[in-house]
């Protein structure tokens, strides 16, 4: 599977405009699988979502839509979105066919407030494409390896982020032990550029089951970088070093 990384910059509070920066990078990119774009990347890490958030599978889910289906590719990303009278951080996986996968933030950001603003989810939510099982997880779930702890039922985990560069060794490393300890492939998609709070310098990078580097996004600078994963040779080196059939038994009681 071919997949685009996106590390963006966003514009504070302006959707409108960052649905059309995105579409003009993704409109320049070669055929790929999947291109995935980072956390809130219409508005940026928002802890107002009264200003900001969406209805649920409207605008933006729309917009996915037709990128998808125009460039044949699947598009992943989350946005600030009003579901039922509550606000959640959700996670869209578009397929090119129109049809999509959602996963709510369960881990919410307490340090920043977002768990007084926000409903945190509570499923763990696995999409298949293309042959290949992909967790999906935004920011702050990358701190607790419990919940995205591999049961021999996915390949890769994409992480989408506004994670700041005060923070940035802890991202390269956590993305690197996800990788190792789940024996998976990890996408790991940051923002740059700064929002009222923050500075962010990207650390967008995927990576192999060993967590060694396919491909990394160059720091500080919007661009996209261009990596491949290979399904076969994971299951082969799975076979090979079975690690996972080793992993302790546990059950999460929330």
């Amino acid at each position: 599977m071919n997949i685009i990384l996106l590390q963006t910059d966003i514009q504070w509070q302006k959707p409108n405009e960052n649905r059309t920066h995105a579409e003009t990078i993704i409109d320049t990119l070669p055929q790929v699988d999947l291109v995935i774009l980072p956390e809130m990347f219409t508005s940026g890490f928002c802890m107002t979502p009264s200003d900001i958030a969406e209805k649920a599978d409207t605008d933006t889910l729309h917009w996915m839509q037709t990128i998808a289906e125009k460039k044949n590719v699947a598009i992943a990303g989350s946005v600030s979105v009003e579901d039922g009278g509550k606000y959640y951080n959700r996670f869209y996986f578009v397929k090119p066919d129109g049809s999509y996968a959602t996963y709510n933030k369960k881990h919410l950001f307490t340090f920043s407030g977002e768990d007084k603003e926000y409903a945190a989810g509570d499923e763990r939510v696995i999409v298949e494409y293309k042959g290949v099982r992909v967790l999906l997880q935004i920011c702050y779930d990358l701190r607790f390896p419990v919940f995205s702890r591999n049961r021999g039922d996915y390949d890769m985990i994409i992480y989408v982020a506004n994670w700041p560069t005060v923070r940035i060794d802890a991202w390269n490393t956590l993305l690197k032990a996800r990788a190792i300890e789940n024996l998976c492939y990890v996408a790991g998609v940051n923002r740059v550029g700064n929002d009222p709070g923050n500075s962010y310098n990207g650390g967008t990078v995927l990576l192999d089951y060993m967590g060694k580097t396919i491909v990394a996004a160059e720091d500080g600078l919007e661009n996209a970088a261009c990596g491949n994963i290979d399904i076969q040779i994971l299951k082969d080196f799975r076979e090979k070093f079975p690690a996972l059939n080793d992993a302790d038994k546990y059950r999460i009681i929330n």
